[in-house]
């Protein structure tokens, strides 16, 4: 199942960057092993805010919720989730 997920990260101002540094490291070494494993499939910033645009490849919802809040930054992140399915007018044979 794909998902177009967008995630707006909001950290608190009064964090100290060192913690800040080490969180948005973390992030970015998870995010990176879930794109080796073809779970997270696009991942777009959204220009002009700490945001961006992603597409995951899970077999449910629940997975995808799941793998959502277990990434470092979750506590600090407003999410929208859109499922997503082929449109019968697309040109292309699969969906990568």
């Amino acid at each position: 199942m794909l998902f177009q997920v967008e995630m707006s990260v909001r950290l608190p101002t009064t964090m100290p960057a060192a913690e800040a540094d080490l969180l948005k490291r973390t992030e970015r070494e998870v995010a990176q092993g879930l794109m080796r494993q073809g779970i997270w499939r696009h991942l777009w910033r959204v220009a002009g805010r700490y945001a961006n645009l992603s597409v995951f490849d899970v077999d449910s919802v629940e997975q995808l919720h799941q793998l959502l809040s277990t990434l470092p930054l979750f506590p600090y992140m407003d999410i929208q989730v859109v499922p997503l399915c082929r449109h019968p007018s697309s040109i292309h044979d699969d969906d990568r």
